[in-house]
């Protein structure tokens, strides 16, 4: 799904952050929040947060798991 949104990115980069400039944050942080219906936003756009696929992927579970309490 992210891979349609930013074609040119890595997404196995072991330092996936350092690929992104503020439009593939953007576009990460907006497909996500689409894509799974949860709020997504500046606060989130944090290295730690965009570091790897696999942290990505915990954002969103601790966005959907927060949604759901």
């Amino acid at each position: 799904m992210l891979e349609d949104s930013l074609p040119l990115v890595d997404f196995d980069s072991d330092f996936l952050f350092a690929e992104l400039d503020s439009l593939g944050v953007a576009s990460i942080l907006m497909t996500l929040s689409d894509e799974f219906g949860i709020q997504l936003d500046a606060t989130d756009a944090t290295p730690k947060n965009l570091k790897t696929l696999d942290s990505i992927v915990s954002m969103v579970e601790n966005h959907l798991k927060s949604k759901a309490e």
